[in-house]
């Protein structure tokens, strides 16, 4: 048993704590395995990217996801899928879809048909229609350009079966390389009628299509030439409606894209402007990103969220498709972030869009500790942090080896430093400090640590940086160097 196991077993860690129950903070080792997050989602075991299928229904809410159970490496894919009636504890369900003579199950989405217009169901029982990429591997290996096309799927048990459409696809491909991840959803057009759009990424662009029963798909327009990020291949789009702080409707197009993100490889950028009759058109040429760390790729929303909710929630696939494949996990690889709630707001005339944790994060607290001195012990290795902060701030956790995690904030940059916190010889560009532009003030401050990854969220998420850690040990002592008062600190070990 090393130093830090015998410590953080035996020793009561007394030191700088103000606790709300009054009793010693004591570092509780996890009992899962090496390097698994507590409280963040991750397969049972096997490899997971992309979400996908995100639906809600009779007070579920689904997650299928890009899965592979026999090898922590990507291989031949299906959808996994988990469900959860708080967003926060899941269910893990058999597989929904597996590969089959058109292909892997590539990404895609899922809808309620509740009028029955795909003719799957009935009117008293709807169906749940999955809309998803077929990939003919054999096809690409053969040096074919039409691999991709879009089939459905449909379930009449509330999503814990599928039937796959006898007639996939629906929408054939005309001999284009990429041409996958459709994100369906049901748009009124302007004269006042519906139909279901489809957001589908085309090399580096995207394109839309319509239809009125999710079989018969006509398209509509393409969207990127010439304008945003386009340093690699475009993917896991998504088309949302929001007002402006002002009431204004404006829609939001978010775009992954591969390689070519503002810290090196997987990122997500984001376009504002005006969607009509199948058309998209920006407000400007800005390239605005939605999470500036190097760990958030492929997030797509909820559809069929109930309307009292009144809220667009988020999940992303918490990696890099640059050293996803290697990072020191064993039995598993990847997790999702935590789920975020996304809005707009408005800095100095500029909308920009927010990603803000979901209430039913609070479900996760379990005993609460004021923190009242610089240096203090964290009680296990997933907590949530909050804590006032003046706009320049910086707070450091650490180990027994001397391994240290930086996040700060100085001459208009919100840092996260992952330089010297753990294992990094997996990968030459994972050992780095990553920062993001920030201009306006920083006031307010929440982080939630787990196991291998860090969230930070300044200002309710006005700026969001999510980054991967692989420490020796767990991190368990915070600095509070400058400019954080008032910290409240949570445990969240399960």
């Amino acid at each position: 048993m090393n130093s830090f196991s015998r410590a953080a077993i035996s020793l009561l860690l007394l030191l700088s704590f103000g606790c709300s129950t009054d009793t010693p903070v004591v570092f509780q080792e996890s009992t899962s395995e090496k390097h698994r997050p507590e409280y963040h989602f991750t397969p049972p075991s096997g490899w997971m990217n992309d979400p996908n299928g995100m639906v809600y229904i009779d007070g579920e809410y689904h997650l299928f996801y890009q899965h592979y159970p026999d090898s922590t490496i990507w291989g031949p894919m299906s959808w996994g899928h988990a469900i959860s009636k708080d967003l926060v504890n899941w269910e893990h369900l058999p597989i929904a879809l597996a590969p089959d003579s058109l292909g892997y199950i590539f990404s895609g989405s899922a809808v309620l048909d509740s009028e029955n217009s795909s003719g799957l169901g009935s009117a008293s029982n709807p169906p749940l229609v999955a809309i998803f990429t077929y990939h003919d591997m054999d096809g690409e290996k053969a040096g074919a350009t039409d691999y991709q096309s879009q089939a459905i799927a449909y379930s009449l048990d509330k999503g814990r079966t599928w039937i796959k459409y006898s007639e996939n696809p629906v929408l054939p491909n005309q001999g284009i390389k990429d041409f996958r991840d459709p994100k369906v959803s049901r748009i009124t057009s302007s004269d006042g009628s519906q139909s279901w759009m489809m957001t589908l990424a085309v090399m580096d662009r995207i394109q839309f299509y319509s239809s009125p029963d999710l079989i018969n798909w006509e398209f509509k327009s393409e969207f990127g030439l010439g304008i945003g990020a386009h340093g690699g291949v475009w993917e896991c789009p998504d088309l949302l409606p929001f007002n402006t702080p002002g009431g204004e409707e404006k829609w939001v197009l978010l775009v992954s894209i591969n390689p070519g993100g503002p810290q090196n490889g997987s990122a997500t950028q984001y376009f504002i402007g005006d969607f009509e009759d199948g058309v998209f058109t920006p407000d400007d040429q800005m390239i605005r990103w939605m999470d500036y760390g190097p760990d958030n790729y492929a997030g797509v929303t909820w559809s069929n969220l109930p309307a009292d909710q009144d809220r667009t929630v988020l999940i992303g696939w918490m990696s890099n498709w640059l050293y996803a494949q290697t990072v020191p996990t064993e039995s598993w690889r990847s997790a999702m972030t935590v789920p975020r709630a996304l809005s707009l707001f408005e800095i100095e005339g500029t909308l920009l869009l927010k990603s803000s944790p979901i209430k039913e994060l609070e479900l996760l607290r379990k005993t609460s500790f004021d923190v009242s001195a610089d240096i203090s012990f964290l009680p296990s290795q997933a907590v949530e942090i909050l804590a006032n902060v003046e706009n320049n701030f910086s707070l450091v956790f650490s180990n027994k080896e001397g391994e240290k995690l930086a996040v700060f904030k100085s001459d208009g940059l919100v840092t996260v430093d992952r330089s010297r916190a753990g294992k990094n010889n997996f990968h030459p560009d994972f050992a780095a400090s990553h920062s993001a532009p920030m201009s306006w003030e920083a006031s307010e401050l929440r982080i939630f640590l787990d196991a291998s990854s860090i969230e930070v969220f300044v200002n309710d998420g006005e700026l969001v940086m999510t980054s991967l850690v692989f420490p020796t040990s767990s991190f368990d002592k915070i600095e509070l160097a400058s400019g954080v008062g008032n910290l409240e600190l949570y445990d969240l070990k399960k």
